[in-house]
Formats: C-alpha cells, sequence, structure tokens
C-alpha cells in the first residue's frame, strides 16, 4: 500500500499533463480544415518538444541533488540557466528566414504551412522557462512525499486550460492564441500553486547532507539524462518527416498524433516508476517488481478496452468532434500503442537504476541509438513503400525496444562490475 499511495497521485499527475493535449486536439477539431490545423499543431509540438523535452528530467534532477539548502539553490541556480540556454536556439528558430526554410525542408511544407509552424514556435519559447520552474518545484514535493499535492495542482493546471480554450474558442480566437494561450495561462497558475505548496509543506530530507554541489556535479548528470528527453522528442519528427512524403501524409500525421497523444496519458503514468526507484531504493525488489507488472496490465488493459469497444469513437467523435476518417486510423494506431506501457515500464526499471548510480551517460546512448534506429527503419519502409499509420506506430516501438535492451546491457555491467570490485577488496 505504501507503493500506492506513492504512486498513484504521480500517475494522475502525469495522466493530467497530458490531457491537456486531448482538449487541445478537441479545440482543433472544430475549428474548419481541422486535418490541417491537427497536422500544423503536430509539427509544431515536435518541434517545440525537441527543445522542452531537454528540460522533462529537471524533475528527478531536484529529486536527486536538491536535499539540502545550498543544493537546492544550487540546483534552482542551474535549472534557470540551462533553460535559458535551450530557449535561444527555439527562439532563433522560430523568428529567422533560415528557421522557417529549415521547417520547410525538412517537412516538405509550402511557405504558408512552414509559416505557421514557426509561429506557433514563437509563441512557445516563454513555455521553455516556465515549465523547467515547473518540473524544479514538481520534483522538491514528490523527493518530500507530497504527491498528492502535485496532482492537485496539475488538475487545476488542467481545468484552467480547459475554460481558457472554450473561451477562446467560443471568442473566435484564432487557433493559435487558443491553443498557445491556454498553456502560457495554465502553467503559469501552476507555477505559483507548486510554489505555494513547497512554501507551506515541503521539508527537506531529514538525514544530514555533506555532499557539496557543484554545477559540474549537476551538468554530469543532467546532460545525459536531458540527451535522454531530445531523443525521445526527435523521435516523432523524425517519423513524421518520412510520414509527411506519403499520400496522404497530412491525414496520417494528424491520425498518428491523436493516438500517440492519447498514448502518452498511459506513457506518463509508466515514466512516474522513475521517481518510484529514486525515492524507495532497490530493496524489496520483488514486491516493487510485482507492482510493475500489475501496473503494466492494468494500463494495458485499459488501453485495449477504449480501442476495442465504443469508447473510442463516443470520445474522438462525440465528445471531441474528430473526423470519421481520422478516428479510424487512430483507433489502428492505438491498437498498435497497447504495446507501449510494457516496453516503456521495463525500460525505466533500468534507467532508474542508472539515475540512482549517476551513471546516466547509457541512457544518453541508448536513446540516441533509438532515434538512429526509427531513422533507419522509417527510411526502410518508405522506400519499400511499406510507411503508414500502422507501420509508423510500430516502428516508434521498434525504437523504444532498443533503448531498453541497451539500457539492460548497461545494468548488466554495472552489476558486474560492482561484484569483480567487490571480489578484489
Amino acid at each position: 500500500m505504501t507503493y500506492w499511495r506513492f504512486y498513484w497521485p504521480l500517475a494522475l499527475t502525469g495522466m493530467g499533463m497530458v490531457l491537456s493535449i486531448q482538449f487541445q486536439n478537441a479545440t482543433l477539431a472544430r475549428y474548419p480544415n481541422a486535418v490541417t490545423e491537427l497536422a500544423v499543431l503536430a509539427l509544431a509540438y515536435g518541434v517545440f518538444g525537441f527543445f522542452n523535452a531537454s528540460l522533462q528530467f529537471i524533475s528527478q534532477l531536484a529529486n536527486v541533488f536538491a536535499r539540502s539548502r545550498q543544493a537546492n539553490r544550487k540546483t534552482w541556480q542551474f535549472v534557470v540557466m540551462t533553460s535559458i540556454t535551450v530557449m535561444l536556439p527555439l527562439l532563433i528558430l522560430a523568428s529567422t528566414t533560415f528557421g522557417n526554410t529549415l521547417i520547410s525542408g525538412v517537412f516538405d511544407l509550402s511557405g504558408e504551412l512552414s509559416r505557421r509552424v514557426t509561429s506557433y514556435l514563437f509563441m512557445m519559447c516563454p513555455l521553455i522557462l516556465l515549465n523547467a520552474q515547473r518540473h524544479f518545484l514538481s520534483g522538491l514535493l514528490i523527493q518530500a512525499h507530497l504527491t498528492g499535492w502535485v496532482t492537485v495542482c496539475n488538475f487545476v493546471y488542467l481545468a484552467s486550460v480547459i475554460v481558457f480554450l472554450i473561451a477562446g474558442f467560443t471568442l473566435d480566437g484564432t487557433p493559435m492564441i487558443v491553443i498557445v494561450g491556454a498553456e502560457l495561462t495554465g502553467v503559469s497558475l501552476l507555477n505559483a500553486l507548486l510554489w505555494l505548496v513547497k512554501n507551506q509543506h515541503y521539508e527537506p530530507p531529514q538525514e544530514i547532507i555533506t555532499e557539496k554541489i557543484s554545477f559540474q556535479t549537476l551538468f554530469e548528470f543532467f546532460v545525459p539524462v536531458s540527451t535522454t528527453g531530445v531523443m525521445f522528442a526527435l523521435s516523432r519528427p523524425v517519423l513524421f518527416a518520412f510520414v509527411a512524403r506519403t499520400p496522404d501524409g497530412l491525414l496520417t500525421i494528424a491520425a498518428l498524433r491523436i493516438a500517440f497523444d492519447f498514448s502518452m496519458i498511459f506513457q506518463q503514468a509508466a515514466n512516474q516508476f522513475r521517481h518510484f526507484f529514486i525515492s524507495f531504493g532497490f530493496d524489496d525488489l520483488v514486491g516493487k517488481q510485482k507492482f510493475m507488472r500489475q501496473i503494466a496490465i492494468g494500463i494495458t488493459a485499459i488501453m485495449l478496452v477504449f480501442s476495442l469497444t465504443p469508447l473510442a469513437n463516443w470520445l474522438w467523435g462525440d465528445l471531441m468532434n474528430v473526423p470519421n476518417g481520422l478516428i479510424e486510423l487512430a483507433i489502428e494506431v492505438l491498437l498498435v500503442m497497447c504495446l507501449m506501457p510494457t516496453v516503456i515500464i521495463y525500460r525505466n526499471y533500468f534507467h532508474s537504476r542508472l539515475m540512482h548510480l549517476r551513471q546516466t551517460s547509457s541512457m544518453a546512448y541508448g536513446s540516441t541509438v533509438r532515434v538512429l534506429g526509427i531513422f533507419a527503419a522509417a527510411g526502410l519502409f518508405h522506400a519499400l513503400d511499406w510507411l503508414n499509420h500502422i507501420s509508423a506506430a510500430g516502428i516508434l516501438i521498434f525504437g523504444f525496444l532498443i533503448e531498453a535492451f541497451i539500457a539492460q546491457q548497461a545494468n548488466r555491467r554495472l552489476s558486474q562490475a560492482a561484484k569483480k570490485t567487490s571480489t578484489q577488496s
């Protein structure tokens, strides 16, 4: 029960973070030319995610290192500098002719569509700074086992996003203003709430911390794990770059976005096992592995029920107003994505061990090979005219299998090295 009480608020938090994307999709589906609107946002978020994903592990960084007053201050300073560094190249990409030309060439877009993508990116730039603080504050609360508060704050964020989306659409706002404005408003409110909870309830760990944290220590931990996040975000754009060159490329990309975004609800729940092991350690492995298996089976079962029953048509059709042609393709993609939670949980078990040991370079290597595998497989399938919505989903999972295998082998090497050292001493 201790594991469950810690985990379920985090799982809900992960779901809440990506549920906002479902409401964004539902809003865009109600605009004229819904397929184009969804595809443009998919491409914009794909590029934005390449930069934003480097910040995803800030919460783990805070959980691992910010365990004293000095370490807390040093970690926060590092987070601020890192977020500014990440935002600047995105700003250049979004505001220059070079960036527009690059976007147009990579995704084979017309000038008008590439300009719309870069306009989205320009408005998204402040989200880099805001999301960095969001992850830092969340990491501190998770470290103190205040996961319930993290969940409450994230669902307030979700509610504020929904209200803004409804108001913006009702007032005939442009898609870009409505979508990005809702996100900026929601994250700003979320940060304010997390800050208030931290000031009221956060207490640092009870153990005496004597280690002096330096920027070099934080850099050596963070760069490999941030590379993992960047490579995760790069997976979709690499795939979309080949899909865009197929017949009905925009239609396929729109369907992939709907299914991928929905599966992210469950993938985020699986991702919380990184915090789980950092917080509880690696004793009682039998009990913890049993808990992991139960969660994997439960998540997969929910995805299957959604895919194989009228629930998908009810949510995407009746509630979100997604065109019927897109729904059929998205359901087929989601059936393939039902394999993802098990793969992600298996990978994250080994990622947690690597972060616990502060041996994160193998994570960067594995994620890089994952993207290279996706690139090679997508290129091969495109050349053979096999690339469609179903094979694209399979290729994405194939990439994560590669990464999981590399993480497993890295852990095996570390275990063997530790045993050898123990024997020699």
